[in-house]
């Protein structure tokens, strides 16, 4: 593989320049299809020859009643030393989905469209989604997406016709599909939130449903806890798939984490999808989250797309999913991730590693405190009691906010809320 290191500047495996010539075959979605009663899904690589963008010889399409694609965390608009070009791993996936021999009914995007919900980075992705060779998209937001604005440019874009946030359902080939939103209105050290409404409307919406119905779920932050530490599930989750109990089959299909992760309980079968756009260090393997540089030639076992054919058989409803290559789960490059920053200095807060440093700043009334993000997403600085609150900061963004009362206050950010920290007035 090390062929493709073409120009290894820094002597750290990764090359610079030719970083796309590896990411353009690494596989960036999953094409999920419906066969005798299991929903299984293929990484596009596995099916694409990467020399020729056309399907691999002597492969066939296994007999199938309709199949989908889901992409997920495009992150258009993210430029950072992870993948400092988002669009070409995108269209990577486009290409992918355009060689299959058989057109998916639909694709579905489980969020993080942009990076920062820029208006010119949804024109990008718009754009660039019309070249894809499948039906509608269904889209459901991420926390990306909705930075700012509350995610209103988001609904008035995709969310025509839905509820709420941007909630809805519809049905294809006789399976429910349902599309929840958990990623605004989050609160501080919480996780991801679906709220009173979108549960109320969502026990509405099953209710009349046979016990046969497959149904598959879609949203962007897991509904179950894969890693609550790092915000990697949802708090009311348990409270929505309680309504699934009495269905035969249940496939629930989530991004945010950016790597396939799989789990069975009962009849509901999870599954989380690769990023189009850049990996993530598996739970617990480094200081926190974030966009995790690799070497070159592990690049094709991080990041995936997935496919899916559905073929009814007994009214049943199953996943199951062949990634593109299973990584070591004590790899080095999911241990290590680029950690070069600063450390705070008097009244400044460091933003890094998804966490506020110091956690807790003691000042005098009248200091004006500063906080810097040093992270290669953006973040936010928000009071508890909305008493202060900063935009969405990129990297190397800062805000300042002058403390006049005595008394303690607590922030938290908005986008990632497991992220706390205080400053102490005296």
């Amino acid at each position: 593989m090390s062929s493709y290191i073409v120009n290894d500047e820094n002597k750290d495996g990764i090359d610079r320049r030719g970083f796309l010539k590896c990411m353009a075959w690494a596989g960036t979605g999953v094409l999920w299809m419906m066969q005798g009663g299991v929903l299984k899904s293929f990484g596009m690589s596995q099916l694409v020859d990467k020399g020729t963008g056309k399907l691999k010889e002597g492969l066939k399409i296994p007999a199938h009643d309709f199949s989908f694609v889901q992409i997920s965390d495009s992150h258009i608009g993210f430029n950072k030393e992870a993948n400092p070009d988002v669009t070409a791993t995108l269209q990577a996936a486009i290409d992918k989905i355009n060689a299959m021999p058989v057109r998916p009914e639909f694709t579905i995007h489980t969020g993080d469209l942009s990076h920062l919900s820029k208006a010119s980075e949804f024109d990008t992705l718009d754009q660039m989604l019309k070249s894809a060779k499948t039906g509608k998209i269904h889209y459901v937001p991420g926390e990306h997406d909705v930075l700012n604005d509350d995610g209103q440019q988001f609904l008035e874009r995709y969310g025509k016709g839905s509820k709420g946030k941007g909630w809805y359902s519809f049905d294809s080939h006789g399976v429910h599909f349902i599309a929840l939103v958990n990623v605004v209105n989050l609160k501080a050290g919480g996780l991801g939130q679906l709220g009173s409404d979108q549960l109320e409307w969502l026990q509405k919406d099953v209710k009349g449903l046979k016990d046969s119905t497959p149904v598959v779920v879609f949203a962007h932050i897991p509904l179950w806890n894969v890693y609550p530490q790092w915000g990697w599930g949802t708090d009311d989750g348990a409270q929505a798939l309680s309504n699934f109990k009495r269905f035969g089959s249940v496939t629930v299909l989530n991004g945010h984490i950016h790597q396939i992760v799989q789990k069975v309980e009962g009849n509901i079968t999870f599954h989380t999808a690769m990023s189009t756009a850049f990996p993530q260090p598996m739970p617990g393997m480094a200081a926190g989250p974030g966009p995790m540089k690799v070497p070159a030639n592990q690049l094709k076992s991080l990041l995936g797309i997935t496919d899916v054919n559905y073929m009814e058989h007994n009214h049943t409803l199953a996943v199951t999913d062949t990634p593109l290559l299973m990584a070591a789960a004590t790899s080095g490059a999911q241990k290590e991730q680029m950690n070069n920053n600063g450390s705070a200095g008097d009244n400044m807060v460091s933003i890094d590693n998804f966490s506020f440093n110091p956690q807790a700043l003691t000042v005098a009334a009248g200091t004006t405190v500063s906080w810097v993000n040093h992270d290669d997403v953006p973040h936010t600085v928000t009071a508890v009691d909305k008493s202060f609150k900063s935009k969405a900061l990129d990297t190397n963004d800062k805000y300042t906010h002058t403390f006049e009362k005595a008394g303690v206050y607590e922030y938290y950010c908005s986008v990632h809320p497991r992220m706390t920290g205080k400053v102490i007035v005296k």
